[in-house]
């Protein structure tokens, strides 16, 4: 949806203000995503980054080189490679056209508001991943948490089949707009590390 390319750049700055927050000895801390910990969460959206950038620009995605686990994308200058990461997906996403028409991700093809909404998650739900795995408070505007609620609910099917998010975690009654999104997505909203 076009409208949501508003919404692009204060989801970012909720992101990047989660990173700069994050220290060397927290990368083997766990996320609430069990597959990764925190140093392999900032190497998949370093890795995944340039390929939903390529998507939004409908140009031709990065050549394949390895694959996320063996990328090892985050050295010294992680932070530095991350923030330029985002405010070029912030640059490309912000703009309604990105979210027009077709484009191509992974090598399908697929609606362009697709890699917007991805995009979306990303901040959002990466984000709250990672503040949740090092204690930081995380909190987005009431219009980015209607965003991906309704984005949740509208692909979760999809995204369940596709193994991106996990099975619907059921939320108290009287839950926020971002946690009914995270247990959409199957996260738990009150998880600890």
């Amino acid at each position: 949806m076009p409208e949501y390319a508003a919404l692009i750049a204060p989801a970012a700055a909720e992101f990047a203000g989660i990173l700069r927050g994050i220290g060397e000895p927290e990368f083997t801390a766990r996320t609430p995503c069990a597959e990764y910990d925190v140093r392999a969460l900032l190497n998949h959206l370093l890795y995944w980054g340039p390929w939903l950038e390529a998507a939004g620009r409908k140009a031709s995605p990065p050549e394949l080189v390895t694959g996320e686990a063996e990328a090892g994308l985050v050295g010294d200058d992680w932070l530095d490679a991350l923030e330029k990461q985002t405010a070029r997906l912030v640059e490309v996403f912000g703009t309604p056209a990105a979210w027009e028409g077709q484009t191509t991700f992974g090598g399908n093809q697929m609606p362009a508001s697709m890699a917007g909404y991805m995009v979306l998650d990303e901040f959002v739900f990466h984000g709250w991943d990672l503040a949740k795995a090092t204690g930081a408070d995380f909190a987005v505007l009431p219009e980015v948490a209607d965003a991906v609620h309704a984005i949740a609910l509208e692909i979760g099917e999809q995204a369940r089949a596709m193994k991106v998010y996990g099975e619907e975690v059921v939320v108290a009654e009287g839950a926020t707009t971002l946690e009914r999104a995270l247990g959409a997505t199957g996260r738990n909203p009150g998880w600890t590390p």
